[in-house]
């Protein structure tokens, strides 16, 4: 048998570009994480810049892109990209500011409330009964719950981690004690229907949620009053759900045009 290099007629594997819709001050971010990373660790660097590895991790997350193909596309293994994918994820996870901090940093600066919301970040259906617990009967999708907490003109301060796409809000704010952070903090939190039942503290109740009408009971004036000022401050929370839904910045709360996308890495089919 002769060896050859020569690929056999219609097998020469295929490289293609592709753009990712990021700023480049994301990738930036990622990279400078990275350096740091490997400056703190003493690492001698690894076979590929920091830049080029934060967007190839980035095209990992943002596109779902098969790793074996993101290797080929980069001459590195599988293995080097998914190790570099989960060390990227536990740098950025590192970054994430505490519930209590978060909630006493708003208390210092004078506000009184903050808006909290669950959300759902779709993702692809994958396949095992591992992956039934992701499906959301609420949003009739696959993907993973997150809580949102936001100050009063909409900015995010807090996300919290992910859970299957079929926890409850509630079921989330209890695990993540959000009703003792909030009164340690002195704080309140306006929140829709779905938190209805969190706080069964009449006298002094931290989560504020609207009034609902039943056959057996109509709403008096103060309730429809309270539900109409309920109703004026809860929107603020859209301005930051779309953001962690797509990953991008809304169009309500980025009034500046974004940046160029980056470049994505060349991936193999």
């Amino acid at each position: 048998m002769t060896n050859t290099e020569e690929h056999a007629e219609d097998t020469r594997p295929l490289v293609y570009q592709c753009r990712l819709p990021l700023s480049a001050s994301t990738v930036n971010h990622l990279a400078d994480l990275l350096r740091r990373h490997l400056k703190a660790i003493r690492s001698r660097g690894r076979i590929l810049p920091p830049g080029k590895i934060a967007v190839i991790v980035l095209t990992v997350l943002r596109h779902d892109q098969r790793l074996a193909d993101m290797a080929g596309g980069n001459n590195v293994s599988e293995s080097t990209v998914r190790r570099w994918r989960d060390e990227l994820i536990r740098l950025l996870a590192a970054q994430a500011p505490r519930l209590d901090r978060a909630l006493k940093k708003v208390a210092r600066r004078g506000e009184e409330v903050v808006l909290i919301d669950g959300t759902l970040i779709r993702t692809k259906r994958r396949t095992g009964k591992a992956d039934r617990r992701n499906y959301s009967g609420k949003h009739r999708s696959h993907g993973l719950h997150f809580l949102a907490l936001t100050d009063e003109n909409g900015r995010m301060i807090w996300i919290s981690a992910a859970r299957p796409g079929r926890t409850h809000d509630n079921t989330a704010a209890r695990h993540d004690h959000i009703l003792a952070h909030l009164r340690a903090a002195g704080l309140g939190a306006l929140a829709d229907l779905g938190f209805r039942g969190l706080d069964n503290d009449i006298l002094d109740p931290v989560i504020v949620t609207a009034y609902i009408a039943t056959r057996t009971h109509k709403l008096t004036p103060g309730e429809k009053e309270a539900n109409r000022a309920l109703a004026v401050g809860r929107p603020r929370l859209s301005t930051a759900s779309p953001t962690l839904r797509t990953g991008g910045s809304s169009p309500s709360s980025a009034p500046t045009p974004p940046a160029p996308p980056a470049s994505c890495a060349p991936c193999s089919s």
